[in-house]
C-alpha cells in the first residue's frame, strides 16, 4: 500500500490550526507572515488561500484575536493573537500530540512479530 497524497494532506490540515496557534504563542503576527514561516518549514506546504480562511474561523471560534496595525511599507495589517481561550486550546492539543506521536512512534517501530525494529 502507497500512502497516498489525500492522507498527507488530511494529516496537514488536522494539525495545521495548532501549528497556527504555536506560531502565536510567543506574540503576534499579521497573516501574511504565518503564510511565510510555515511554508519555510519542510513538509508544512500552504498557501494563503488555506491560512486565511483558517484565521477567519479561529476568530470567530474564539481562538485567536486581531487587531490592525500601520505599517512601513503598505497598508495597515491585520495582526493575529492567542485568547485565552486559544492558549488552553494549544495545551490541549500538545499533550494530546504527544501522547499520539508516542504511540504511533511505539507502533511503527514494531515489526510484525512485536519486535522492536
Amino acid at each position: 500500500m502507497e500512502l497516498g497524497g489525500t492522507t498527507i494532506s488530511q494529516l496537514r490540515r488536522g494539525a495545521l490550526e495548532y501549528c497556527v496557534l504555536a506560531l502565536l504563542r510567543d506574540g503576534e503576527q499579521y497573516g501574511f507572515e504565518l503564510v511565510r514561516t510555515l511554508s519555510s518549514i519542510d513538509g508544512m506546504v500552504t498557501s494563503e488561500g488555506t491560512i486565511y480562511p483558517l484565521l477567519s474561523r479561529l476568530r470567530r471560534d474564539g481562538v485567536v484575536e486581531t487587531t490592525w496595525q500601520e505599517s512601513e511599507s503598505g497598508p495597515p495589517r491585520r495582526y493575529y493573537r492567542l485568547t485565552d481561550l486559544g492558549r488552553r486550546s494549544l495545551n490541549g492539543f500538545v499533550e494530546e500530540w504527544i501522547r499520539f506521536r508516542n504511540a504511533v512512534d511505539r507502533l511503527l517501530s514494531t515489526d510484525e512479530t512485536g519486535r522492536k525494529g
